[in-house]
C-alpha cells in the first residue's frame, strides 16, 4: 500500500463531488466531436527515442481511431480523436495494416511501434479482443510494441496479447497515466484511479514480463504552485519504485472542462521554462529513462525568442538524458534551469 504524503487540497466546491456527476459535467463542457472514420488509414509519426539499451532508435506512433475511453478525465482532450460508438470489429487491424504498409515502404522501418488509440487498448469496446491476433500479425517487422491502458483493465487479455506478440518475436510495453501521486488531486481528475490501484497494476505487469511506461503531468490541477515540484518528485519516485522503465512528463493541456475551473485549480498549463525546471528538479531521481512529451510544444512558447531553443534543449535531453546548458533570455528574462 502506498501511503498518502503531506497535506492535500480540497477540490473546488462547484466541481461535482460524485463521479457520475463529474462525468456529465465534463461531457457538457465539450465542443462538438470532430468526425473520424475508423476505416481510414491513420496518422503515423516516426521519431527518435532512446531505447532501454541506451541506443537511439526510430519509433513509430500510429494514432488509431476508435471508441473513446469510458473514463471522463477532467484534463483529457483525447476524446476529440475518437468516435462516439463502439469500434467496428476489423477496423483496428485495418488501420494497423495500412500504417505498417506505409512504414515498410520507408528505407528503414522502425523496430518499435506505439499503438495509441486515444483511450485504453484493453477496453473491449475500443479495441475488440477478437482483433488482437490480427493486430499482432500485422506488426512485422517491429520487435517492440507499446500500448496505453487504464490500470483497471490490466489482466488476462494483456497476457494473451503479450503471448500473441511474443509468437512473432515482439515484446510488449504498457503505458499507464498515473498523472500525479497527490491523492486528492488524482481523485479530482476523475480518472477512477488510486495509488494502490496503480501499484497493483504495475506489479502485475512486472510479474508477467511486461514493461511499464508511466505518464505524469507537469502542473496537474488542484496542487498549489509552491507544492508542484515536491509532488512531482514524489510522483516520479513512486513510478520508478513500481517498476517503470520509462517515466514521461506530459505538460498539462488546457481543455474545455479545465477552462471552466480556471480560477480554482491552482495552476494552469506550464511554459517551456516551467517544463525545463521540472526536468531539472527530478533528473536525480531517474532510475530508468525520463522523457518529456513535446508533441505540441509550440503551444508552450511563452516567448518567441527563447521558446524554440528551449524546445530543442528538451528534445536533446530526451535522447541523451542530459539537460545541456542554456543562456538567460534577453527578451523575457527567464533564467534557464540548472
Amino acid at each position: 500500500m502506498i501511503a498518502p504524503h503531506g497535506d492535500v487540497a480540497v477540490p473546488a466546491s462547484r466541481y461535482p463531488a460524485r463521479a457520475a456527476d463529474r462525468d456529465r459535467w465534463v461531457v457538457e463542457r465539450r465542443a462538438p466531436r470532430p468526425r473520424h472514420d475508423p476505416w481510414h488509414a491513420p496518422t503515423v509519426l516516426v521519431e527518435p527515442e532512446r531505447s532501454v539499451s541506451g541506443e537511439v532508435v526510430d519509433v513509430a506512433t500510429i494514432f488509431l481511431v476508435g471508441r473513446e475511453c469510458p473514463w471522463r478525465c477532467v484534463m483529457c482532450d483525447l476524446w476529440q480523436h475518437t468516435i462516439a460508438g463502439d469500434t467496428p470489429r476489423g477496423a483496428i487491424p485495418a488501420q494497423v495494416r495500412a500504417a505498417m504498409a506505409t512504414l515498410r515502404a520507408a528505407s528503414v522501418p522502425p523496430s518499435q511501434v506505439k499503438l495509441y488509440n486515444a483511450g485504453s487498448w484493453f477496453d473491449r469496446r475500443a479495441v475488440p479482443p477478437a482483433d488482437d491476433g490480427a493486430v499482432a500479425e500485422a506488426l512485422d517487422p517491429t520487435t517492440h510494441v507499446i500500448v496505453e491502458s487504464h490500470p483497471a483493465l490490466i489482466g488476462s487479455r494483456t497476457w494473451r496479447f503479450r503471448d500473441a506478440l511474443a509468437a512473432g518475436g515482439r515484446s510488449l510495453e504498457v503505458a499507464i497515466g498515473l498523472e500525479t501521486a497527490h491523492p486528492t488531486a488524482l481523485a479530482a481528475l476523475n480518472k477512477r484511479l488510486t495509488l494502490d490501484g496503480f501499484a497493483r497494476a504495475a506489479a502485475r505487469l512486472t510479474t508477467h514480463g511486461v514493461s511499464l511506461r508511466v505518464f505524469l503531468l507537469i502542473h496537474p490541477p488542484w496542487i498549489a504552485a509552491d507544492q508542484q515540484q515536491a509532488w512531482l518528485r514524489r510522483s516520479v519516485t513512486i513510478a520508478f519504485d513500481c517498476g517503470a522503465s520509462v517515466v514521461s512528463l506530459v505538460p498539462l493541456r488546457s481543455g474545455h472542462a479545465l477552462e471552466a475551473l480556471a480560477t480554482e485549480v491552482a495552476v494552469g498549463p506550464p511554459t517551456l521554462a516551467d517544463v525545463e525546471r521540472s526536468v531539472a528538479e527530478v533528473l536525480d531521481l531517474a532510475r530508468g529513462r525520463l522523457f518529456v512529451d513535446l508533441w505540441d510544444a509550440e503551444r508552450l512558447h511563452a516567448c518567441t525568442a527563447c521558446g524554440p531553443q528551449r524546445r530543442q534543449r528538451l528534445l536533446r535531453f530526451n535522447l541523451d538524458q542530459a539537460l545541456g546548458p542554456s543562456d538567460s533570455c534577453a527578451r523575457c528574462g527567464e533564467v534557464p534551469a540548472a
